[in-house]
Formats: structure tokens, C-alpha cells, sequence
């Protein structure tokens, strides 16, 4: 690895070919070995800039929040329920819009860069009248349900997914119930579906507060 080589291989080039590597690959087959090929170097050029591949797939989940503008700290005046279902959205759009994003996120913390603007969110929750702590779970359970509910959606469109993610829907003749749960969930409209779940949460939220 020479100078030259680290002067010539910017970050952010280094980020935009991993994300590039990993909506034609994906997560599991996505390696430094293949990275550094894709960009031309060998892969001791890519530490410089990433000390393992974790600190790579850390950079590259906080580069796809902030492609997406996802997730970024809500208006002095904004309702704190109308904050949180658009943050909601704005997350799973930016899960969904790579492959394996929701996985790629999994598991992942705020770095440093990200509190200022958590510290935004907690003051808007707390001035509406929630302590640190329920209004920091509220935000945790949030995130969390967004990306399970992406990981869900990432899932069944897998080629390896399995058959189950594909059965027919059941019977209204033997199973009414279940059959009419199924049209309003699974039968339908996925983003509408996806809103009324986030609604869930924060209404209950919104009731726990008063």
C-alpha cells in the first residue's frame, strides 16, 4: 500500500462502491476482497480508511441514513406524533431502498455524529411531556420495529426464501377470521399496511402519555 494509493481513495468513493457491491451481491457475499477488486487496489489499501469489515458495514448503514435523509432531527415546531410517523417511513424507505439495507442495519449503534441529533428527537419528546428514559424506549422500539418489519419484507423476496412465504391464502369458508385478518395484512397494500402498524405504536404511545 503506498501513499499514492491512500491519497487516491476517498472515503466516500470507498462507501459508494461497497453500496454499489452490495445491491448486486448482497449482504453475505459482500467482501474486502471484492471491494478492493471493484475499486482496483488490494485490500490492505481499504484499511486505511476502515480498520475491519464491521467498521465498513457501520459506515455504509450511516451512509445510507443519510443518502435517504432518514431519521434526521425533527422542526422546533413539529407535533411529535406527525415526527415520529414520518421518521418511521423515512426509515424503511431508506432500509428498502438497498438490498439486505435492513440487515445491513441490524445490530448497528448511533456513532458520535448521530447524537446531536437524537438529543434533538428526545427534546421534542420530552417537552410533550415524556421522562429520558420511556421517551429514549419509545425512539429504541420504534427503530427496532422498522427494521424487523423491513427484514420481513427483504426476506420473502429472497430467491432462497422459503415456500411458506408464497402460501395461498386460507379458506373463508373454514377459517373467516383469519381469512379477513389476512386480506387487510398480508392481501394488501403494503405501505398502507406498514402505516397503520407504526400507527399502533405511537397511539399507544400517545395514550400511555395521557
Amino acid at each position: 500500500m503506498t501513499a499514492t494509493d491512500r491519497t487516491r481513495l476517498h472515503r466516500d468513493d470507498v462507501l459508494r462502491a461497497a453500496l454499489d457491491l452490495l445491491n448486486e451481491i448482497g449482504i453475505d457475499a459482500l467482501s474486502t476482497r471484492k471491494l478492493a477488486e471493484r475499486l482496483g487496489v488490494q485490500s490492505p489499501t481499504l484499511y486505511w480508511h476502515f480498520k475491519s469489515k464491521g467498521a465498513l458495514l457501520d459506515a455504509m448503514s450511516a451512509a445510507v441514513m443519510l443518502d435517504s435523509r432518514a431519521r434526521l432531527a425533527p422542526g422546533p415546531q413539529e407535533r411529535w406524533q406527525d415526527w415520529l410517523m414520518d421518521d418511521g417511513h423515512s426509515f424503511r424507505r431508506a432500509l428498502l431502498a438497498y438490498r439486505d439495507g435492513a440487515r445491513l442495519h441490524a445490530g448497528t449503534r448511533p456513532g458520535e455524529a448521530q447524537r446531536e441529533s437524537i438529543e434533538a428527537r428526545l427534546r421534542l419528546l420530552c417537552a410533550a411531556g415524556f421522562a429520558p428514559g420511556p421517551a429514549t424506549l419509545l425512539l429504541m422500539s420504534i427503530g427496532r420495529f422498522v427494521v424487523g418489519w423491513v427484514l420481513e419484507e427483504q426476506s420473502i423476496q429472497q430467491p432462497d426464501a422459503p415456500p411458506s412465504a408464497k402460501v395461498a391464502p386460507p379458506s373463508m369458508a373454514q377459517y373467516p377470521l383469519l381469512a379477513a385478518g389476512w386480506a387487510a395484512t398480508v392481501g394488501s397494500n403494503a405501505d398502507a399496511v406498514f402505516e397503520r402498524a407504526l400507527r399502533l405504536l405511537v397511539d399507544g404511545a400517545k395514550a400511555q402519555l395521557r
